[in-house]
């Protein structure tokens, strides 16, 4: 069964919400190596419950963050999202070696990450 495994937080000002989410809650944020406005969130300790997510830019006016869901496929997952009503809002993009994402909406205009792992992605 496909489980959230990942959140973004979108901020307009990634300093300040960095800072706001580490000194709040006492996250250890760290730079990614990929896109320079992209901030993993460690949320706690491994084994513990719970998920680590990212800080990113804001993609466009009005959107306050995502869940990811790990799937085994994203080109499945965006068919059957269709199907059954929902919408494709960003298209399928390759996170090298790490894997592959979309953000879908559902039938009420929710955002709805995929995350596909595959160490091969380019």
């Amino acid at each position: 069964m496909p489980r959230v495994v990942h959140f973004e937080i979108y901020a307009d000002e990634l300093a300040r919400a960095t800072k706001f989410y580490s000194e709040v809650f006492g996250w250890d944020m760290h730079k990614w190596d990929g896109p320079d406005d992209y901030w993993l969130a460690i949320t706690g300790r491994e084994g513990e419950a719970g998920i680590d997510g990212a800080i990113t830019g804001r993609p466009e006016f009005g959107f306050t963050g995502v869940n990811f869901i790990d799937v085994a496929s994203v080109d499945d997952f965006i068919t059957k999202i269709q199907a059954n009503g929902g919408t494709l809002v960003r298209p399928k993009i390759a996170i090298p070696e790490v894997g592959y994402s979309a953000v879908c909406n559902d039938t009420e205009g929710n955002p709805i990450g995929l995350f596909q792992v595959d160490p091969n992605a380019t």
